[in-house]
């Protein structure tokens, strides 16, 4: 079997690695033998983006690095389309996988169709249902065109049956990203970041320690970051809580550059790798986000795990922060995981500085849900994916 793995983004990488980790393990126990062939697009091409998670989760080095970079969708997809299609045409693969619902996705999956190569999508089903997301645009596409498709939860396979996809096509196997965490877990506890950002973990009992706590932010959709005025409004209600949490911030470099452009630089406090005591002091002072360089995955996941809350627009930071159940504060109009707002530990703030600061106050107070974990959240979504898709070459 030769299988064809399409990532360019640092959210791939996490859903990949347990792909391979079960792709080895079928290998080992039969004598049919799965052939890999993977191929990085350089959509996120930094060593603090790319390089560092292929190190991080024991990847295989790629097989060809197209090195696209950053540019306009339409750009980037149209210049990884005609770059994968030749790859494709030389080495013929019996199947092509894609994951998540990032430019390279859509890339992939479009070339290959193209080519009547059958295609997986890992992570289907995904619906916010907000079109204005280059995002949903990707999903919904590379859910019509596939062959396969593996939601991480059932409420994936209503949405996919719901827009006419074959129940035959749907296998519900769960979320890699899920498999990943979980793989990670007791490594990313050795992580020693708190110490290098002079960070004081959280009490589990209670938040009115004599010690200030902190939340972990991301933000880098381009409904947020891209639009001066969203992003500011966002930025005030981040404010309204650093008076009693400090905000870490390790900043996705696109999202650095429209802080400057828009001239919002001064809500901001930039270090690199460290944070000293002082600089939180002087940041007090001034209610600062205090923002960082890109983090390893385990250092993240550490932060993660200790921080009082998480305030993000990423999906997958959203199913994490679930896991762990740590509450979660999503800086979006919509979501692609409901099931998170109903199970997990999600509430959508939208981008109302007011909204934020409320539910922050809520979470301060200990008003805030806990998780429940969905059947297939056990760490062997990957394995069930294999089966899938060895089933008939036994």
């Amino acid at each position: 079997m030769k299988w064809t793995i399409i990532v360019g983004a640092r959210p791939n990488f996490m859903k990949i690695a347990p792909l391979y980790r079960a792709i080895r393990k079928w290998n080992s126990n039969h004598v049919t033998f799965i052939n890999t062939f993977l191929i990085h697009t350089g959509q996120h091409y930094d060593e603090c983006m790319s390089t560092v998670f292929f190190r991080d989760f024991e990847l295989p080095p790629f097989d060809i690095n197209l090195e696209v970079g950053s540019m306009s969708h339409a750009e980037q997809t149209g210049i990884m389309m005609m770059h994968i299609e030749k790859i494709l045409i030389d080495n013929r693969p019996d199947l092509v996988i894609v994951v998540g619902d990032v430019n390279s996705t859509l890339a992939g999956a479009l070339a290959a169709v193209k080519l009547n190569i059958p295609v997986a999508h890992i992570e289907a089903g995904m619906r916010s249902y907000d079109r204005t997301m280059p995002e949903e645009i990707n999903r919904v596409i590379v859910d019509c065109i596939s062959t396969y498709l593996f939601p991480p939860s059932p409420d994936g396979k209503d949405n996919l049956i719901a827009e006419g996809v074959s129940e035959s096509k749907i296998h519900v196997c769960g979320d890699t990203m899920v498999d990943n965490l979980l793989y990670n877990l007791e490594k990313s506890k050795l992580s020693n970041i708190t110490e290098r950002l002079s960070l004081t973990e959280k009490l589990k009992s209670t938040y009115r320690d004599s010690v200030m706590p902190y939340c972990l932010l991301t933000l880098h959709r381009v409904n947020n970051v891209d639009d001066a005025s969203t992003l500011e409004k966002i930025v005030i209600g981040l404010q309204k809580i650093t008076s009693k949490a400090h905000i870490i911030f390790p900043i996705h470099p696109r999202t650095k550059e429209r802080i400057f452009k828009f001239g919002l630089q001064d809500y901001f406090c930039f270090h690199g790798d460290t944070i000293k005591p002082i600089d939180f002091l002087e940041g007090y002072k001034k209610k600062t986000i205090h923002c960082i360089n890109p983090l390893p995955y385990h250092d993240f996941v550490y932060l993660m795990m200790n921080a009082t809350a998480v305030l993000t627009d990423s999906g997958g930071i959203q199913q994490e922060a679930t896991i762990l159940d740590i509450p979660c504060l999503i800086l979006r109009e919509t979501t692609e995981r409901p099931m998170n707002l109903i199970n997990g530990t999600n509430v959508l703030t939208y981008n109302n500085s007011n909204k934020i600061k409320d539910e922050f106050n809520k979470i301060w107070h200990s008003n805030f849900k806990h998780a429940t974990r969905m059947e297939y959240d056990d760490g062997h979504a990957a394995e069930r994916i294999v089966d899938v898709l060895t089933n008939g070459y036994l």
